[in-house]
């Protein structure tokens, strides 16, 4: 396995599928049902071989592995992957969800088949690319590029407000990754490199450290999104695809808190421990304003987006208590949030492919005629409140935990998200699944068909699972973790014990 290729093989297959599909004539329904063939193989094939990734993955060694590295441009800048504890299950993520991905369109999308699954193949490609890259530009080319299928994607295939949408998606993100190339040229000025690896080890002044880690924060901080730069997300999810939200919600937004976690911690520490204060406060705001938010939201998509926007606090505070405990619950609420937001999209496209409405007041009484829905649902709903026994309670507790021990009136405040997260969760859920089936154009409503159910029911299992049992998980990013903890905190101390000599 060090011989072949396995994160170019996975990062660039989907590219052949989108290459088969261009070759498939797209006339008739028979053209069209070999294209959703032809991605859902590709994507599957994709995840399968993604998981020798996984197989063969060293949990004790806390460096960069199944490394490539070649000659790509001038100026030593190379063609360089490799995976750690950090980004290895970013990867599978991604493509472990792109097969219900299109599963989910394979309905409600009929215009356009063509165009759609090959956006999404390419998609694919880039956000595997994102987590696996090894060099500052190849990063910026797959971190930039990955904007184009999903402005795409919502443009074409989004609701009525679909352009307004796509377009402010894409200039919010665009205008903070414009800063972030500013500070990669002036690194690799200083450094004389654009190795990751290497700047990973570099010591940048501390005066320097600051401008960077702000430019970094721009880019980082809207893809995540945090507050206040979060106003692109619910018009995004609202008008996008059912496949297009679960995407944006459960890998996309995971960009910027990897981000911080392979740039801005490792990097620029001393940057990081002073502007923490400023990270906890707009991660507490997030967490407790758009809780409040999301109470008052009439769409149910829109409630969803806010309540990202609110589990994306806790991932930052996490983050940068600079903790084990933090960066570990960070990471795992990550993927925790993945599985969790992609599943309640998937549950909202269920009923909108039904109703063609997301407006709360439309529904009530689902258990009726729909159980296995509203048991589904409920278990998704309980996961992202952060029951016990779910994955949403083990990265909230040891993110909580974490920045506890650094300061605790963050924590006491961030604290009151869990219940309004509970307010705003059980209220949508009793609105859309409890009360008598009045409604007559509910009362036809039939319940999750078999392709509804092999999207789904894999998501509750893994819910449950890592819930659980959360070690397959931890087992895999604590080596590294450590490495990144152990390295910060001697930058840390260099830095006070040079400031105290002066």
């Amino acid at each position: 396995m060090t011989d072949w290729p396995i994160l170019s093989t996975v990062t660039f297959l989907p590219l052949v599928g989108a290459f088969l599909i261009m070759l498939i004539r797209d006339e008739g329904e028979a053209a069209r049902r070999n294209i959703r063939n032809v991605a859902l193989l590709t994507t599957a094939f994709t995840f399968v071989l993604s998981l020798f990734i996984w197989i063969g993955f060293d949990n004790n060694y806390a460096g960069f592995q199944f490394v490539e590295n070649v000659p790509w441009l001038d100026s030593g800048i190379n063609y360089h992957m490799g995976v750690d504890g950090i980004s290895m299950l970013f990867v599978i993520l991604t493509t472990f969800l792109m097969p219900l991905c299109v599963l989910a369109s394979w309905t409600s999308i009929q215009s356009r088949v063509k165009e759609y699954m090959i956006a999404f193949l390419i998609l694919e490609t880039l956000m595997i690319g994102v987590f696996c890259a090894l060099d500052l530009v190849l990063f910026y080319v797959f971190f930039e590029a990955s904007l184009i299928p999903m402005f795409i994607i919502i443009g074409v295939w989004g609701g009525k407000r679909r352009v307004y949408a796509s377009f402010k998606f894409f200039l919010y993100t665009l205008l903070g990754s414009v800063l972030m190339l500013l500070a990669m040229m002036a690194m690799f000025w200083q450094a004389g490199t654009t190795d990751i690896p290497t700047l990973l080890t570099h010591e940048f002044p501390a005066g320097m450290q600051q401008w960077l880690w702000l430019a970094f924060f721009a880019s980082f901080a809207v893809k995540m999104p945090m507050w206040p730069v979060h106003t692109w997300l619910p018009d995004a999810h609202v008008e996008a695809p059912t496949a297009g939200s679960v995407i944006l919600a459960a890998i996309l937004l995971k960009m910027g808190g990897y981000g911080f976690l392979r740039f801005s911690i490792p990097m620029f520490p001393d940057a990081s421990l002073y502007f923490q204060p400023l990270i906890f406060t707009l991660s507490v705001i997030a967490i407790v304003y758009t809780s409040l938010v999301a109470l008052m939201q009439e769409d149910i998509k829109k409630l969803i987006a806010y309540s990202s926007v609110a589990h994306m606090g806790f991932v930052t505070m996490g983050i940068f208590a600079m903790n084990p405990e933090g960066i570990q619950g960070g990471i795992f609420q990550m993927l925790s949030h993945g599985l969790i937001s992609g599943a309640l999209f998937l549950c909202v496209g269920v009923i909108y492919d039904r109703m063609h409405t997301r407006e709360i007041s439309a529904f009530g009484g689902l258990v009726n005629n729909m159980p296995i829905y509203a048991v589904v649902f409920l278990i998704f709903t309980m996961a992202n409140v952060g029951l016990p026994g779910t994955s949403g309670f083990v990265g909230e507790f040891l993110t909580l935990v974490a920045v506890f021990q650094v300061n605790t009136w963050f924590a006491l405040v961030a604290t009151t998200g869990v219940v309004l997260s509970a307010a705003y969760a059980l209220w949508l859920y009793r609105r859309v699944v409890f009360g008598p089936l009045v409604k007559d154009g509910l009362k036809g409503l039939a319940d999750l068909n078999t392709r509804e159910k092999a999207i789904i029911y894999p998501l509750v299992l893994l819910v449950i699972l890592f819930g659980v049992y959360p070690a397959p998980v931890f087992d895999v990013t604590a080596a590294s973790v450590d490495a990144l903890v152990n390295n910060v905190t001697l930058s840390l101390e260099g830095a006070q014990s040079a400031a105290a000599q002066q």
